[in-house]
């Protein structure tokens, strides 16, 4: 009995390894970072087989939802991109060993005038020849493509295979749609990172096209901290509803959290506290807090005006 439980776990582990081959890197020609390619992809658009098209490796399904494409491209002219983690060293894509590219997001959307628009996004991360995602302190870089339906076609009306790298162990966050002006859409990114046993610290970003191309044009720190027991805050974004603004509105900045100075014993790392806090934490020995700012667009990107307003509760 004993031996033929033994043979069955070897059959099952087989099947197990047969589930995930050897990935195998696909050249690609240079063409596939044209942002002026032309795609056209009849409805209903499927956003795998779309994926394929814009970037035709080799695609593979493994255990646990990992799918993704495998390609490198020995012709193509490497560009820059930013890492918001700010790792040392060239970042430049595509990357010399081969890349992956994941399917991020598929988000469809309507304007005033009812013309219909998907965006697909999209994760690249270097090539790994077990299929992961690695890197602690390295992004993955968002890719986005834009479609507009016509008729019963999707027709493709930007194409940005490089954007900039957010989160960590090169897996971009989940871009979530915002409407920042009258029918000016962008993308926001919780980007979080943080060393092992250390706190978490959460910025938010906001992606948009400007000046022909999709960038980074807000940036806000503490807008998350987690992973630390004597304080931890989170906030929500809200764009202000004015006509006065017919694009790029402003956009306010709303923090709640707590502080508690006995839990600080518990706390593996020392924590930076934001100037708003730091004199109260000094003084008092636990409280909660409200802290609000306000950004507007100014030249090429979002910057806090006045001083933030905070509000305390609870305080012992």
């Amino acid at each position: 009995m004993r031996q033929i439980t033994f043979i069955f776990l070897i059959f099952i582990s087989s099947l197990g390894f047969a589930q995930n081959p050897e990935i195998q890197l696909k050249n690609v020609s240079d063409t596939i970072l044209n942002p002026k390619r032309v795609l056209k992809v009849a409805d209903p658009l499927n956003a795998e087989k779309t994926m394929q098209k814009l970037f035709p490796g080799k695609l593979y399904h493994f255990e646990d939802k990992n799918t993704f494409i495998a390609w490198n491209c020995k012709n193509c002219k490497p560009q820059a991109f930013t890492d918001v983690n700010g790792v040392e060293g060239d970042a430049l894509f595509p990357y010399e060993n081969g890349v992956a590219t994941r399917l991020l997001a598929n988000i469809d959307y309507s304007d005033s005038k009812g013309n219909q628009f998907k965006i697909l996004a999209f994760n690249h991360s270097v090539h790994d020849e077990d299929g992961l995602q690695t890197g602690r302190f390295s992004g993955g870089l968002l890719g986005l493509a834009k479609f507009a339906k016509n008729n019963n076609v999707w027709e493709m009306r930007s194409f940005q295979p490089a954007v900039a790298a957010f989160g960590a162990f090169a897996q971009s966050p989940t871009p979530k749609l915002v409407e920042i002006g009258e029918d000016q859409f962008a993308f926001t990114l919780l980007h979080v990172n943080g060393g092992a046993g250390g706190p978490f610290e959460g910025y938010l970003y906001l992606v948009a096209g400007f000046e022909g191309k999709y960038q980074p044009i807000l940036e806000v720190s503490n807008y998350q901290l987690t992973n630390v027991e004597s304080i931890s805050w989170s906030s929500t974004y809200t764009v202000v509803n004015e006509t006065t603004k017919k694009h790029f509105r402003d956009i306010i900045i709303k923090t709640k959290g707590y502080f508690n100075k006995a839990a600080q014993a518990n706390d593996e790392f020392e924590v930076t506290l934001p100037d708003e806090l730091s004199s109260m934490a000094k003084t008092k020995k636990s409280f909660n807090f409200e802290i609000e700012k306000r950004f507007i667009f100014k030249g090429k990107f979002y910057k806090m005006i006045d001083k933030p307003v905070v509000k305390f509760s609870n305080v012992k």
